[in-house]
């Protein structure tokens, strides 16, 4: 078996990983081909990494013109530790006002670690009002996790 063989994550594991982990590193394609590279918050939604933007950033203006997209989650200090997905394929944009506060209010209760009250929609709402929701869809999906070796190189 190889070391990579050895180190990746099942479906379960990634999926799990996903949920646990909190920034997403993110990669779109600028105009003059280099990579625009930012870190994003995220959720799962309907099962897919989810992010919301402002509709006219730079990395929305790129996914425009270009949908493909790069995302990673690691995390890990040591080499021994480290972990993490990459996701490469495309980003399906969506302006539709009812996921884009389906988003707002999932990402809220995810980093608030709270159900959201009605007393608290109407800042989500107005957060959602100029924003737009990414949804990655992974073509590929890369794994790794060092705590897999058990220490060895």
């Amino acid at each position: 078996m190889s070391r990579r063989d050895q180190i990746k994550m099942s479906d379960a594991e990634v999926e799990a990983f996903l949920e646990e982990q909190r920034k997403m590193s993110v990669a779109t394609i600028g105009r003059d081909g280099r990579p625009h590279l930012i870190a994003m918050w995220y959720a799962i939604l309907d099962g897919a990494p989810c992010f919301w933007t402002f509709a006219k950033s730079q990395k929305i203006v790129n996914l425009r013109r270009d949908p493909r997209i790069t995302c990673m989650v690691e995390a890990g200090d040591e080499y021994s530790d480290l972990r993490g997905v990459e996701l490469v394929g495309r980003a399906e944009i969506t302006d539709d006002e009812d996921a884009v506060l389906r988003f707002g209010v999932a990402e809220w209760e995810r980093y608030q670690g709270i159900k959201m009250s009605e007393s608290m929609l109407p800042a989500v709402k107005k957060m959602a009002a100029k924003r737009v929701v990414v949804k990655i869809v992974a073509e590929r999906v890369v794994s790794w996790d060092h705590r897999k070796l058990g220490g060895a190189y």
